[in-house]
């Protein structure tokens, strides 16, 4: 079987792709939630077996943005929408 051009040119993007994605993986950069006695209760409730959506929900007791400040390059929170803190913040 022979190869024509367009065979090869879908060969090429493929392998780009694939390289694409290898080369932006890596390192988790994400912060881990801390494992001490104010979060005790976040790894409480996910040993429990409750899903991530509910522990945002205690999130947000402390972390509203008053009382703790959140950095300056902190995705907000939706307006009227619930914080999505899971999707950032690593519970393991």
């Amino acid at each position: 079987m022979k190869l024509r051009k367009g065979d090869i040119i879908f060969i090429v993007i493929v392998v780009a792709i694939f390289l694409v994605f290898y080369l932006i993986s890596g390192d988790v950069k994400t912060k881990a939630v801390p494992r001490n006695a104010q979060h005790q209760q976040v790894y409480d409730m996910l040993a429990a077996g409750k899903s991530k959506s509910d522990i945002d929900l205690v999130c947000v007791t402390c972390h509203d943005g008053v009382n703790i400040k959140f950095p300056p390059d902190h995705p907000v929170k939706p307006t009227g929408g619930k914080m999505s803190c899971h999707l950032c913040h690593r519970m393991s």
